[in-house]
């Protein structure tokens, strides 16, 4: 793999690893010029690389299954803990990630009703039927890309609060490490009124927020290792974790392993090299 397909692969921290790992061949992905949205993907579901897990992420997902026998779509919400995502054996699956703390504004639910939920694409997006026939129909994913992002062009993101746009921001740069009274020196509020407005905006504490996207930058720093063996020792003070215990136990939550048997099968499966940039 060319060390510019490696950056750009490395330039996205929003990761569903086990989506990547139980992809039948490769997992073709498409970066983002769109500040909204992280990446698109499609993929073949392979179940003999075993269960697939969706991880706590802070994004939200359209997920459309393109199989001509029964194909269907839906909105996901970001799961709190490891959750099992049911993908057919088989399948074609073809999928949009929204950044992190963002909520597509054409999805009739508010942002609590979607965290750890699945919603009918068709029940939750009106008018989109159109759109839905045209992706579960094409083949080719550029032009799947180029459809979903002509769709999703007319529309915005749910507009939140400043308070919030600045709270995530922060936490993002910050990879998750940061207590209460950061956000309250950063934004300039009491933690209660940046927890209210967060929680209106996302259906999620700046906590649980915080706890999703330190737990995918462990993942990441696992991911993209230039050496055979991560330091989780290291990993866990780098991230704020106040011991090493303490990291095991959060990363067994949030993704379903413990940090040794998840770098043992990102290395055995060759993560990046299953990845096909497009």
């Amino acid at each position: 793999m060319s060390s510019s397909v490696v950056y750009r692969v490395a330039g996205i921290h929003s990761k569903q690893p086990w989506f990547v790992m139980s992809a039948a061949e490769y997992f073709s992905l498409f970066a983002s010029d769109d500040p909204m949205i992280s990446h698109y993907y499609s993929f073949e579901a392979d179940h003999t690389h075993g269960m697939t897990m969706a991880i706590p992420d802070g994004c939200v997902d359209i997920v459309f299954d393109c199989d001509p026998s029964a194909p269907n779509a839906v909105v996901c919400g970001t799961a709190v803990e490891a959750t099992s995502a049911r993908f057919i054996h088989k399948h074609r699956y073809f999928g949009v990630r929204y950044a992190p703390g963002l909520v597509p504004d054409f999805v009739k639910a508010s942002a609590a009703e979607m965290i750890d939920q699945k919603l009918n694409f068709l029940d939750a997006v009106p008018g989109a039927h159109s759109l839905f026939e045209q992706i579960v129909s094409e083949q080719d994913f550029a032009r799947q890309v180029t459809l979903l992002k002509e769709f999703v062009a007319k529309r915005s993101t749910r507009k939140q609060s400043a308070v919030t746009s600045l709270a995530v921001r922060t936490i993002l740069q910050h990879k998750g490490n940061l207590q209460m009274r950061d956000l309250e020196e950063v934004t300039g509020f009491t933690s209660r009124t940046v927890q209210r407005q967060f929680q209106d905006d996302l259906g999620l504490s700046p906590k649980a927020f915080s706890r999703m996207i330190r737990g995918q930058s462990a993942v990441y720093e696992i991911n993209h290792s230039r050496h055979n063996k991560v330091a989780f020792s290291e990993l866990a003070c780098d991230l704020g974790f106040s011991d090493q215990s303490h990291f095991l136990r959060e990363f067994k939550k949030l993704v379903n392993a413990t940090p040794l048997d998840y770098q043992n099968l990102v290395k055995q499966q060759t993560y990046l090299d299953r990845i096909r940039c497009c």
